[in-house]
């Protein structure tokens, strides 16, 4: 569907370098995991990806072409951006922001046509909003608000998604089902996200941030150390494999002090 080459990237302000040299390769249909503690470089890098920023050095590939050669309404007929931070009128509906989703395929003046209307219908049941659609926006909670962006998203029809710690303000059943419905789609994801239980049971690819630099990636079972996470975090952890699924599961021990003082931590190389 998609693929994502972020070579070099390197971005700073004010003189203070916010990342260092980070590397992410997310192949066409993966879900990409951007993992690291708050202030690591996470939201900085999607920001990067989405052509929200130009980096100080390095380059942004989708597919064969330059990130900065895309007109921005070309970029987003492929790539949908679901943010952290959500800022939309309070005075629209539900139904009105995800129709927001088809406004790169429309005139300005242009009305929704027959097709629009069942793309938007589908994303709306897809993302479990069409329930709500006709609410107004401020009458959401953080975790209906953060489900409506992800319908707005889909609306695009994207061969790319990038999401800022989606799962934030969702209750347990729709976290799951947000990264089911991900890796459902067939669509490349990067995702930025603080669970590494979930990282490891839904991503088939980890980059792993540790102040600005890429501390680890590739495979769960191969980034997903002890080692790893009490270098990066901080925390000792005892890893295993969940018995019915397989998968890696980290179990959280006890914190440990910080002791690092650097912009962050040898790359470590894994298989992707």
């Amino acid at each position: 569907m998609g693929h994502i080459a972020a070579v070099g990237i390197s971005w700073s302000v004010k003189q203070s370098r916010l990342l260092d040299s980070v590397d992410l390769d997310a192949h066409d249909g993966q879900v990409v995991g951007l993992l690291g503690p708050n202030g690591s470089g996470k939201t900085t890098l999607l920001r990067l990806l989405a052509g929200l920023r130009r980096p100080d050095a390095g380059t942004v590939h989708y597919d064969d072409t330059d990130l900065r050669d895309f007109a921005r309404r070309t970029l987003a007929r492929r790539l949908a951006v679901v943010e952290q931070d959500i800022s939309t009128s309070d005075t629209l509906t539900v139904r009105q922001v995800v129709e927001l989703g088809r406004t790169p395929f429309r005139g300005r003046f242009d009305a929704l046509t027959d097709a629009d209307e069942q793309i938007i219908d589908s994303a709306l049941e897809q993302a479990d909003v069409a329930d709500k659609q006709h609410r107004s926006w401020h009458t959401l909670s953080g975790g209906e608000k953060q489900r409506a962006q992800l319908a707005r998203a889909l609306a695009q029809q994207p061969r790319e998604i990038l999401l800022d710690e989606p799962t934030n303000h969702l209750d347990i059943r729709h976290q799951l089902d947000l990264l089911e419905l991900l890796r459902s789609l067939g669509v490349t994801c990067v995702i930025a996200l603080h669970d590494l239980n979930l990282a490891a049971q839904y991503c088939d690819h980890l980059v792993v941030l540790d102040h600005g630099r890429v501390a680890a990636a590739g495979r769960p079972s191969v980034v997903l150390t002890p080692d790893l996470v009490r270098t990066v975090y901080d925390v000792d952890a005892l890893i295993d494999h969940e018995p019915t699924t397989g998968t890696i599961r980290i179990t959280y021990r006890s914190a440990r002090k910080r002791t690092n003082s650097g912009i962050g931590t040898p790359p470590v190389s894994a298989d992707t």
